[in-house]
């Protein structure tokens, strides 16, 4: 099996040959089709969250089921698919609750990896998918069926950038229309904020970013204002958009404590700021928890768009068929898995929104 895998957390390695084993009860494998490069595989391929090296990353894939384990009831070999990191056993605490993406059962492959190299060395699961190889072997709750007919590009990136930008806005939070909304962050999961509040019928709707083709993007995408802090000063702005009140939800998509802090300067009095993007182990935001308190705001967290796959991708298959929801314009590039490093350095360099890894 080829596969890209990191194993100095700088730029990954091509390998020939890896071993995966075979799907146990509960699991999945898949043969991967589509895989979109996430600014989470690079904080992780670059030491941001730990880890122990060598691991296998690429976590917003699509694909065919090949074989599946005992007790496997959602798909059956043949099944179109999409593949994601959240595992989930749907009756702990939190998925009674509906917050699958924060399950607290241990599975199997929680405990050990299903890849090897040819020595036999554990090979790490990256993001609980290694998703940059040609085959997968996951917990039967990270897949999802989609139509035969869906293009497995675009498939992909519903896998994580899609249901973490838009599920913010539709799952995590109750955004009325005519509310105010500013996104901080203007990548894939920032411009699914944009559309998620686009759906909901927010204004404005304010793109922020340090990238001028990034806010030029968002308009496309549902932004009605945008601002460059390089160039227009945020708070003025955004005060002149907002009769002076700041801004009634901030959604953090960029993995940043300065943006954070800049998010919470623009927030209005009984507002919330939306934890999206995490930043890098270590990285800590200065914030006033007197300045909070008194003005009655909110920080909240929002773990994969508190996603309900069954549910939810259905229903953003249909906004795509419909034209409602953008994805082939997510999408910059695409590149067979030999040219993975290339792939990596333009989403690393900003020149990329979502590249995409074909096999």
């Amino acid at each position: 099996m080829k596969a890209a895998v990191c194993r100095d957390f700088s730029l990954p390695l091509t390998i020939e040959e890896l071993n995966l084993a075979s799907p146990n009860e509960g699991e999945v494998k898949v043969r991967i089709h589509a895989c979109a490069i996430c600014h989470s595989d690079l904080t992780y391929m670059d030491g941001g969250w730990g880890g122990t090296p060598p691991m296998v990353f690429g976590h917003e894939a699509a694909g065919i089921v090949e074989e599946i384990g005992n007790n496997v009831i959602s798909v059956k070999p043949g099944d179109a698919v999409l593949v994601t990191l959240i595992r989930s056993c749907g009756h702990c605490y939190c998925c009674e609750r509906g917050k699958f993406s924060l399950c607290e059962t241990k599975f199997a492959l929680d405990e050990k990896s299903p890849l090897t190299d040819m020595s036999g060395s554990i090979i790490g699961h990256g993001l609980r998918t290694a998703a940059f190889a040609e085959q997968v072997v996951v917990e039967q709750s990270q897949v999802v069926s989609i139509p035969d007919t869906m293009p497995m590009d675009s498939a992909s990136l519903l896998s994580c950038g899609v249901i973490t930008g838009l599920g913010a806005v539709t799952n995590t939070t109750s955004v009325l229309p005519g509310q105010s909304v500013a996104v901080i962050g203007c990548g894939g999961v920032g411009l699914n904020s944009i559309q998620g509040a686009r759906l909901k019928s927010a204004d404005p709707i304010i793109a922020i970013d340090l990238v001028d083709q990034k806010l030029l993007t968002a308009r496309t995408f549902g932004a009605t204002a945008t601002i460059n802090p390089l160039h227009q000063n945020t708070v003025q702005k955004i005060n002149d958009l907002t009769n002076g009140r700041g801004v009634e939800f901030v959604f953090m998509t960029a993995g940043s404590s300065k943006a954070i802090e800049q998010g919470i300067e623009i927030l209005a009095r009984d507002g919330t700021i939306v934890l999206v993007g995490m930043p890098a182990n270590g990285d800590h935001p200065d914030i006033d928890a007197t300045v909070i308190a008194n003005e009655g705001q909110r920080i909240i967290g929002s773990k994969m768009g508190f996603a309900n796959l069954p549910r939810d991708i259905p229903e953003l298959i249909e906004l795509y068929q419909k034209g409602e929801l953008l994805l082939d314009e997510l999408i910059t590039n695409r590149y067979p898995l030999a040219d993975i490093n290339l792939a990596i350095d333009e989403v690393r360099e900003d020149k990329a929104l979502r590249n995409v890894i074909v096999f």
